[in-house]
């Protein structure tokens, strides 16, 4: 296994494309740091800045739409060439060969959340808008950390669905109308989207300003819903796999 994530690394080195994206986990931090010049003051208050930042279009869209492109970029280039017939034969785990781009979709999503911290405190504090405080900057690095975590395994679906997709349309289509699904979600049940209830369990404590629910904080049902949605995703995967002779 650890063999298996090491190659997927390595193949990673030769697509610039993947590297470039992490330079949206820059686009927030810098349209907060423009609002709150020109549009805004934060007071101080440096929960309204990362709730821009970090907290907002990061976690609803950006990161959704980035991680979606990765799961379809990992799978999609042994698919077209039909390098699986391949592998097989070496043979490889069809679950360990699932995994090792799993762990390579996690590792990509904590670095970028990594990234948008990084850059939401140095736009906040560097311009002096926000006065620096270990606390927030400690809270902001755990809140991060936990979307960094929580949305590698929201987006197992899409990595399941590229699995089993030849081509890059398809899944980077789903990928778009599973994003705004869960956004549309949201405000009709909280507990039947990976990514809605994936904002109920990093926002269930109530830190984050300006942020109303529209039903009760359930944190178990959210995970239920995870987890019945990684699941699926998971024995899509093994059917998908399976079927690659």
């Amino acid at each position: 296994m650890l063999r298996l994530i090491q190659i997927e690394f390595l193949k990673l080195r030769r697509r610039k494309f993947v590297w470039l994206m992490l330079l949206a986990a820059l686009f927030m931090p810098f349209f907060a740091l423009l609002y709150f010049k020109y549009v805004k003051e934060t007071g101080g208050d440096p929960l309204q800045f990362y709730k821009w930042s970090a907290f907002g279009f990061t976690l609803w869209f950006i990161l959704p739409v980035v991680l979606g492109t990765l799961c379809t970029m990992l799978m999609y280039e042994e698919n077209q060439h039909d390098m699986l017939k391949q592998l097989w034969i070496v043979p490889i785990s069809k679950m360990g060969y699932f995994f090792s781009k799993f762990f390579v979709v996690l590792l990509y999503s904590i670095c970028f959340m990594l990234i948008t911290a990084v850059a939401s405190v140095m736009f906040s504090v560097l311009p002096g808008y926000v006065a620096f405080d270990w606390g927030s900057v400690l809270n902001l690095l755990k809140k991060c950390l936990e979307i960094g975590v929580i949305t590698s395994f929201v987006m197992l679906p899409i990595l399941a669905i590229a699995a089993s997709q030849k081509g890059y349309i398809l899944p980077v289509s789903i990928t778009l109308v599973y994003v705004f699904l869960g956004f549309i979600l949201m405000t009709v049940n909280m507990y039947l989207h990976p990514l809605t209830s994936m904002a109920v369990i990093v926002m269930r404590n109530g830190d984050i300003p300006g942020l109303v629910f529209t039903q009760a904080i359930n944190i178990p049902l959210a995970l239920l819903c995870i987890c019945v949605w990684v699941i699926v995703a998971v024995l899509l995967a093994i059917i998908a796999l399976g079927r690659r002779k």
